[in-house]
């Protein structure tokens, strides 16, 4: 089934200057980009993105983190989109998300450094990737309107026949 889901590359990634590298990824695999943007998501968005952790005692450092500097948000469109891309993300400790994944590769930190000395800074895992269909609806709504998300064909899609 042809899904869409959001992803977005949280500070740390734009910082890096890894924006390109991770969306050539998911083009890659045929996945299509239909909307995408840089922002500034303030507390309030950010509250709202992640409402069901905000009595967590690990929340204030997301929250400071990701309002932290721009992120770059987009939403992917492909056959089991939110599936494929949360393999290719990895997990969401770093530390122990696979190599040649997104995390695996570009992402280092641990839960217990980022509970110790980087407590105040949040979990550097570059990028968020939604959890589930029913999540994707939900953080695609929250973070587009409909006139920014584009229905187009790929290249290979206007040569096939059927």
């Amino acid at each position: 089934m042809v899904e869409q889901t959001l992803v977005f590359v949280k500070p740390d990634g734009v910082e890096r200057g890894l924006v390109g590298e991770i969306f050539a990824r998911f083009e890659k695999v045929g996945l299509k980009i239909v909307g995408m943007k840089m922002m500034h998501a303030d507390k309030a968005h950010v509250q709202k993105h992640y409402a069901a952790h905000l009595e967590k005692d690990f929340y204030p450092p997301v929250e400071n983190f990701i309002t932290s500097g721009p992120v770059v948000a987009a939403v992917l469109e492909g056959v089991g989109a939110v599936s494929l891309v949360r393999k290719i993300v990895g997990g969401t400790e770093p530390h122990s998300a696979a190599p040649g994944t997104i995390r695996g590769d570009y992402a280092h930190m641990n839960y217990a450094y980022a509970d110790g000395p980087a407590k105040a800074k949040g979990l550097r895992n570059v990028i968020h990737a939604s959890g589930n269909e029913e999540e994707a609806k939900a953080e695609i709504e929250l973070w587009f309107s409909k006139d920014e998300l584009f229905d187009y064909k790929l290249l290979h899609e206007k040569h096939t026949r059927g």
